[in-house]
């Protein structure tokens, strides 16, 4: 069936405008590797960590992306899903994720207000939203979802095997390459789930920056 998706690659332009720092190149293929066990292990360790430093602020802090999923190959980054009160609101976190030595990278205001870290001991993406936004929901799902699927599982590293040993300007480039993908296999979990088949609405759809 089709999947009614609106994918929107970003542009170069559109990330530098949401870059904070300078934009760097990839210009390359992307490292691609087996799963690793010890990847839950430090997303545990940067959990304790961002909990510590946000002091009760954590809503919800979440292991996502490919290294969440055992037995997918991914890059060797670790994805995590924070939600904060207000993800729009920087004075109230930001600061005591900064004095943890964590960085702010990306600032979407007009994307879920989406803002994206990196972490001072392990190669991470940090991303932060607000309760109640559709992308909470759409990263635990498809997670939820290869975590049980072998064939979406395989089906998914078989085309992220496939991309990455395409050249990339930028890493985002790839992600954004993924896309129909990932909502193809979005589309089947609510379908499984049996929850609504529509896929959230708004016409960004796509992976956030710094992916």
């Amino acid at each position: 069936m089709p999947v009614p998706v609106n994918r929107v690659p970003m542009t170069e332009a559109e990330l530098r405008a949401v870059t904070i720092g300078e934009l760097t190149s990839h210009s390359g293929p992307i490292e691609i590797v087996d799963y690793d066990p010890e990847w839950p292990r430090l997303f545990e360790r940067e959990a304790a960590a961002i909990r510590a430093a946000l002091a009760g602020r954590v809503l919800l802090i979440e292991h996502v992306g490919s290294t969440s999923v055992p037995g997918l190959a991914a890059k060797p980054k670790i994805d995590i899903l924070l939600v904060v009160p207000d993800s729009g609101d920087e004075p109230a976190y930001v600061p005591l994720l900064e004095a943890a030595a964590y960085v702010l990278r990306i600032r979407e205001p007009d994307w879920y207000e989406h803002r994206m870290f990196k972490g001072p001991n392990v190669d991470i993406n940090l991303h932060v939203f607000s309760p109640g936004c559709p992308e909470i929901e759409r990263m635990l799902l498809f997670r939820d979802w290869l975590r049980r699927n072998e064939a979406d599982r395989q089906r998914y590293e078989r085309t992220k095997r496939d991309l990455a040993r395409q050249d990339w300007t930028h890493t985002q480039n790839y992600a954004d390459a993924k896309t129909i993908m990932v909502e193809e296999i979005i589309a089947r979990a609510r379908e499984g789930d049996g929850s609504d088949t529509t896929v959230d609405g708004s016409p960004n759809v796509r992976e956030p920056a710094g992916a």
